[in-house]
């Protein structure tokens, strides 16, 4: 049977596709929403990178033109070999502290911390003293680290440390053998490159002694172009020429 019209107007129900649209343009607002949000990140995120692009490379060119005004342990060169350098040093005064360890890793942190104390005022006229390069470590069954004092300063006119374990020791001059490395030192680098240099003085039949030196020449702020050195004490007349 078919349906009796009445006259009444009959239209298709709508309210699905209304609520569609609805949920649609909802939809559509969040995700602009969100990429806002996103985009808004991104540039943050991007002028922090920059910045600390920027605080990086200026830190490093400030460390590398410090460098320049530094007072440095003084040598000559009197002979290079394959690998490693014959050198001179004269006599200096140094200020040391002798530490428990002979572990690098467990002693250099606290070694530092004594003696930078130190020059930065802990003594008994409250003076700064300039800081010097390289900082020098005995490779002893206790590591003694010291710091060269610059060459104005003599044992009378050095202030006196406020910490009793820090000692003044002046230096003879030496002919030492020295070998360079980069990167970060610790004590599995030190031992090799040690192991290296006494090698190497074997291989040129160089007699040396037991006397063995970690030179660090760069702050923990400096990341690049750092330089290390093992540096041994010979043994007098193991090389012709070299007084």
């Amino acid at each position: 049977m078919c349906p009796i019209f009445d006259g009444t107007p009959r239209f298709a129900d709508t309210t699905p596709f209304h609520r569609h649209y609805k949920q649609d343009r909802k939809g559509k607002a969040s995700w602009n929403t969100n990429r806002s949000k996103l985009s808004r990140a991104l540039k943050i995120l991007f002028i922090l990178v920059v910045v600390l692009v920027l605080t990086f490379i200026i830190t490093q060119r400030v460390g590398m033109k410090g460098h320049n005004n530094i007072e440095t342990y003084p040598y000559v060169v009197n002979e290079t070999h394959n690998g490693f350098e014959i050198r001179r040093y004269e006599s200096r005064l140094f200020a040391s502290v002798t530490l428990s360890s002979n572990q690098y890793k467990a002693s250099s942190s606290q070694g530092f911390s004594i003696l930078a104390g130190y020059i930065f005022g802990g003594n008994a006229q409250n003076e700064k003293i300039a800081m010097t390069s390289p900082v020098t470590v005995s490779l002893e069954d206790s590591m003694t680290m010291m710091f060269l004092v610059p060459k104005k300063f003599n044992q009378k006119t050095l202030p006196q440390p406020n910490q009793s374990q820090i000692k003044f020791r002046e230096e003879p001059a030496k002919t030492v053998a020295v070998i360079s490395f980069g990167g970060w030192a610790n004590d599995e680098k030190i031992e090799r490159f040690k192991q290296k240099l006494e090698a190497a003085l074997m291989a040129e039949g160089v007699a040396y002694s037991d006397r063995f030196y970690f030179l660090a020449y760069n702050p923990p702020y400096e990341l690049l172009n750092r330089k290390n050195e093992i540096m041994v004490e010979l043994e007098r007349d193991s090389l012709n020429g070299v007084k």
